[in-house]
């Protein structure tokens, strides 16, 4: 699943409306919109081994060798264990299969209970050495800065001789992400090396190669094969230059093109591509290889192929709405892809109305814009049926915030309140709902519940990066909806800090990237000395976290420039 797309923030690469948890959180951190969630229902035909239900709130969460039946993880903390299994995959000349993942993360438990129980995944990490990092043990976030990894879940290959191959996307269905991996496995260069074919000799490459670069998971690149303001005019460059007998290789190309795209420099679109594009939307067997690409953005692609009130975003929006009810009634899928479906419906339903933020202090929400009955009372249905069925503990933590998510998306705020607290007791990452309920409080201009949810979130999140997340989220909403608050808010900032001074990575990957955002928060709320006494008592706590004699040069430079703005450049 893609982290990405996992909560929709603004970070989904295109955020069509804010997840309540990824205003606290950036979710499993993204570029994403909803918590999407791909895979194949438990109940396909293919044979799975036993996944057990996921373990109940406050107690340890399940290894992935204990959650996934047959695959023999490698749990890797430190650089030392790393090398350890890279060495071994050398030896045995094996590929090495490396998962970041967390407990709490929705797209990584909806990964756990559609693939990695899928008896043909399991068969085909015999042929591969699989290392799990779990974002939360010590050290794990210094293993995220040496692969460039931070949203949860990545999942990247390399080859035995450990230069990496390919990034896998974990928001396509199993089925063809066992495909894929295989590809991944078998390609004889890595991905960067096909990509300059690709775009000097097009010709000279296979099916394979193309199909190796339309699944690539650019979203959790970092720019390591191109840069991100080059990659919309590659993909397309890329769709292009796809062979004419590829042509959903070539569509998937195109249609990441028009998402990657920067809203104010749209990409190149024509009366061809629309007409292509519906063409898809038309067929249900090739809508549903594409089922990941149509479900999660949407509005992103109705957008950027078309203009606002225009006849042709009536003709898409119209096109995609039919595909999007076949999905969402297509029981070989997941029921968290089919909920992604039904999200997406709301999200075309209020394509062309822009709604205020909320969320900004000062802000009231306006009246939400009413959506088809019909659309509403399936909204209430398919949420009410998931949270009847679900008996998966890891398919409950990805499809229930999916469901809160889309009743608070759909104008149902009650239901989803509802919905997140009486799931509390049900999740083993409870934290992660509370932050959603703070979300939903934010949003409706309860600003004293929802500091009450971002503390308890705070207060009951578990692991090390988790924590400065949490933590980080709770100041931030405490500058934003507090401000006056100055003895709350120094008292938490001096917890935060307490916090990252246990940790022996905090100044790696997302734990400095949380830890950055409070910094940047304080800073603002001190404009002009507004708080000068009290950020000059936390300037000093700071100095002795920084101070630590256990910190590298890079990390105590990341630490000391938590509390000072940024130099200005010279003109």
């Amino acid at each position: 699943m893609n982290p990405t797309r996992t909560a929709r923030p603004a970070s989904a690469v295109t955020a069509l409306a804010t997840f309540a948890a990824a205003l606290a959180l950036a979710a499993c951190d993204k570029p994403a919109t909803s918590p999407a969630a791909p895979g194949v229902s438990a109940t396909m035909a293919a044979p799975a081994a036993k996944v057990p239900t996921a373990p109940a709130a406050g107690t340890k969460a399940a290894a992935p060798e204990n959650a996934d039946a047959g695959i023999a993880w490698r749990q890797a903390a430190s650089d030392a264990e790393i090398d350890a299994a890279f060495a071994a995959a050398k030896n045995e000349n094996k590929p090495v299969f490396v998962y970041w993942g967390a407990k709490w993360c929705p797209p990584c438990n909806q990964v756990k209970v559609t693939l990695f129980n899928r008896q043909d995944f399991i068969e085909r990490s015999r042929g591969f050495v699989p290392v799990y990092v779990d974002g939360d043990s010590p050290g794990a976030q210094k293993i995220g800065a040496r692969f460039h990894v931070s949203g949860y879940p990545t999942m990247v290959l390399f080859n035995p001789q450990g230069r990496e191959v390919t990034r896998l996307p974990g928001e396509v269905e199993p089925v063809r992400y066992t495909e894929v991996l295989t590809l991944g496995m078998n390609a004889a260069r890595p991905v960067g090396a096909v990509l300059a074919d690709a775009l000097a000799k097009p010709a000279t490459l296979g099916a394979n190669d193309w199909r190796l670069l339309a699944f690539y998971s650019w979203e959790t690149d970092h720019q390591q094969v191109i840069a991100k303001e080059r990659l919309p005019a590659t993909l397309l460059a890329l769709a292009d230059a796809c062979p004419k007998d590829a042509p959903d290789t070539a569509m998937r190309l195109r249609l990441k093109a028009l998402v990657a795209a920067d809203s104010k420099k749209p990409a190149r679109v024509d009366a061809a591509t629309r007409a292509a594009v519906i063409a898809l939307l038309g067929d249900e067997a090739r809508t549903h290889g594409q089922t990941d690409m149509v479900t999660n953005y949407a509005a992103e692609i109705v957008r950027a192929l078309s203009a606002k009130g225009s006849a042709d975003r009536g003709a898409l929006v119209a096109a995609f709405d039919t595909a999007l009810k076949r999905l969402e009634a297509d029981a070989a899928l997941s029921r968290a892809d089919r909920m992604q479906a039904l999200i997406a419906q709301v999200d075309l339903a209020r394509i062309d109305v822009v709604e205020p933020d909320a969320g900004k202090p000062g802000a009231k929400r306006a009246a939400p814009i009413a959506l088809p009955a019909d659309l509403v009372a399936d909204v209430r249905a398919q949420t009410v049926r998931a949270d009847l069925e679900i008996t998966d503990g890891y398919e409950r933590q990805a499809v229930i915030t999916a469901a809160a998510y889309l009743l608070e998306h759909a104008g149902l705020g009650a239901d989803s309140d509802a919905l997140l607290k009486a799931n509390l007791a049900k999740s083993h990452s409870p934290y992660y709902l509370m932050s959603e309920l703070a979300g939903n409080a934010k949003k409706r201009g309860d600003k004293a519940e929802a500091l009450r949810w971002y503390r308890e979130a705070f207060e009951k999140s578990e692991g090390p990066a988790t924590r400065l997340q949490w933590g980080s989220s709770y100041v931030n909403a405490l500058v934003d909806l507090a401000p006056t608050d100055e003895a709350t808010i120094e008292a938490a900032t001096a917890q935060l800090w307490s916090e990252a001074a246990s940790q022996s990575d905090a100044f790696y990957e997302r734990s400095a990237r949380y830890l950055q955002k409070a910094g940047g928060k304080l800073q603002a709320w001190n404009k002009a000395g507004a708080h000068r006494a009290a950020m000059a008592r936390l300037q000093i706590k700071l100095d002795a976290l920084c101070a630590a004699p256990t910190h590298s040069a890079s990390e105590r430079a990341t630490c000391q420039a938590l509390l000072k703005a940024p130099a200005k450049a010279s003109a």
